[in-house]
């Protein structure tokens, strides 16, 4: 028999990053075992333990691995590489690549997409075989750069491209880097080495390690246990699903004769780092939002007041986590609308009732009567990217490209959107697949910055048009809880983008926002202006997709 004193102190032993470790085996994933019992940060969960975003990917023996989805004891004697065990030259190398491309912005996903590539490269792949990286992506999500950088960036350190070497040299500005990056992220962020590498200070990283851990219960309290993997268990946890339906936009159309009309459905945000906090007794609460703003997705979280609350319940410190299926359901969502328009740009918006929405369509386009629905189902909010503002530019960029399409001044794959603050930028489908944005938002101040921020925005627009998208019952709940079923455009979904942008003599403004506005008002025009949004048609060759 057994002994069971055997089993509770047995030990699993492996290497990480050049360093013998042990943790108990305890059936714990290896992603637990790194941050929880290691205190090894590089790693980031993202949908832990979805094993879908690939946030978490370490190299096991040199290969890449899913570490949220990998059992601890499946590891034992073999040797685990995160970013942060990289030769000092590789490490480098990447780091100064996805600087000179833009091809990290938060920083959340990026440690495990260099673990991934840099795999990849250790395959001796070439510098331009750009098919194996998007399959080599496929395992990852990024909600910020559109990918487009990070393939940019893998030419660059496979070709061993002398942009990399000048850019260690070049004198850039990393003030005027970050303030381009607050600017259009909407929120604090840094734009430096240490970011690109995951240590960009977020909430979870932070933490002492010895901090109790909150997590929901799924009745309105919270669960406190010594450990994330025992919170969760405690709690009765069940894994994220994808669900059967398709996404239906809520609300029917406005009655009337209408030279547009547009319908849009419940969107998830859809950024990386869950909502989390900590705080000590007595203290104040860490930072949601320690190196990005989430898309306005995290303006009303509770975790840091839940996290002072009870630290000081408890008198030790406190993490609250919320897990991927926690902020589906009860995260903010971008409200949805229906909403002709005619000929003459007046029309009718029909909107989710929102706190200030109305407020927010009226004032940039007072010309359309805003009417509020109450509907049931997951809470949105005008804090969104551009809520209520975006579809209303969206309508009238949409209006103008189709009458320039029937007179025959334009074509009707071209839309230009004018921000409130002044930001300018038009946005063309060529025929030749390729996106062309053109930008003028004040004075640039960091231009691999602000394309990055011009690219990113293409490929949220492209989604929102084309293929995301929650399925929502008739009781208000949400079936797609899985990372994968949002419909976020992988990297071999993404077309080139071609970004110009203008110098001016004036206060810099977001120009991103506007770029969203219009690539959404450009593929929908190229699309032949479908009512529904999403059109389940692929960016790339309009043919139908799966939803």
């Amino acid at each position: 028999m057994t002994d069971p004193t055997s089993i509770e102190t047995a030990q699993i032993t492996f290497v990480v990053d050049g360093e013998e470790v042990s943790v108990p085996d305890n059936g714990v994933s290896l992603l637990a075992a790194l941050r929880g019992r290691l205190g090894v940060r590089a790693p980031k969960a993202g949908c832990n333990p979805q094993g879908q975003c690939g946030c978490c990917t370490v190299l096991v023996d040199g290969a890449p691995r899913v570490s949220c989805v990998t059992p601890v004891r499946r590891i034992a004697g073999r040797v685990i590489t995160t970013v942060d065990g990289l030769a000092e030259e590789d490490r480098e190398r990447w780091s100064d690549a996805l600087l000179a491309t833009g091809g990290s912005q938060c920083g959340f996903c990026t440690p495990g997409i260099v673990c991934r590539l840099e795999g990849l490269r250790s395959k001796n792949t070439a510098a331009d075989d750009l098919d194996a990286v998007d399959r080599a992506l496929a395992a990852h999500l990024c909600r910020c750069t559109g990918w487009q950088t990070i393939r940019e960036a893998w030419s660059m350190v496979v070709s061993g491209s002398s942009v990399v070497e000048r850019a260690r040299g070049e004198e850039r500005n990393f003030d005027d880097a970050s303030r381009r990056a607050t600017i259009e992220g909407h929120s604090t962020q840094q734009v430096s080495a240490d970011v690109v590498l995951g240590r960009g200070g977020f909430s979870e990283d932070t933490a002492p390690l010895d901090s109790l851990v909150a997590v929901p219960d799924g009745e309105g309290g919270w669960v406190v246990a010594d450990s994330l993997t025992e919170a969760r268990a405690l709690a009765g946890k069940v894994q994220g699903r994808h669900g059967t339906t398709s996404p239906e936009p809520p609300l029917a159309l406005p009655e009337g004769e209408w030279e547009l009309t547009l319908r849009t459905g419940w969107v998830e945000p859809a950024y990386l780092e869950t909502d989390a906090s900590w705080c000590e007794p007595g203290g104040e609460p860490f930072t949601s939002l320690a190196n990005g703003g989430a898309f306005g997705g995290k303006s009303t979280t509770n975790v840091g007041h839940v996290a002072r609350e009870l630290a000081y319940e408890h008198r030790q410190a406190i993490r609250v986590v919320l897990s991927r299926e926690d902020v589906v359901r009860d995260g903010p969502k971008r409200p949805p609308i229906a909403a002709g328009v005619r000929a003459d740009g007046s029309g009718v918006i029909r909107v989710v009732r929102t706190e200030g929405i109305a407020e927010a369509i009226r004032n940039i386009a007072p010309q359309f009567v805003v009417e509020e629905v109450d509907v049931v189902g997951p809470p949105t909010s005008v804090d969104i990217r551009g809520a209520g503002v975006a579809e209303a530019q969206i309508l009238l960029a949409a209006l103008a490209a189709k009458n320039a399409d029937e007179s025959g001044d334009n074509n009707a794959h071209s839309a230009t959107v004018t921000s409130a603050e002044g930001a300018s930028a038009t946005v063309a489908i060529g025929l030749d697949g390729v996106v062309r944005v053109d930008l003028k938002c004040g004075r640039v101040l960091d231009a691999i910055v602000l394309r990055s921020y011009a690219i990113g925005a293409v490929h949220m627009a492209l989604g929102w048009v084309t293929s995301e998208g929650l399925s929502v019952d008739e009781d208000g709940m949400i079936s797609d809880l899985t990372i994968r079923s949002f419909g976020v455009l992988r990297s071999a979904d993404m077309p080139h983008v071609e970004v110009t942008l203008h110098e001016e003599d004036s206060e810099p403004v977001n120009g991103s926002d506007a770029v969203f506005a219009a690539t959404a008002a450009a593929v929908w025009s190229a699309q032949g202006w479908p009512t529904d949004w999403p059109t389940g048609r692929s960016v790339l060759s309009n043919a139908r997709v799966a939803q």
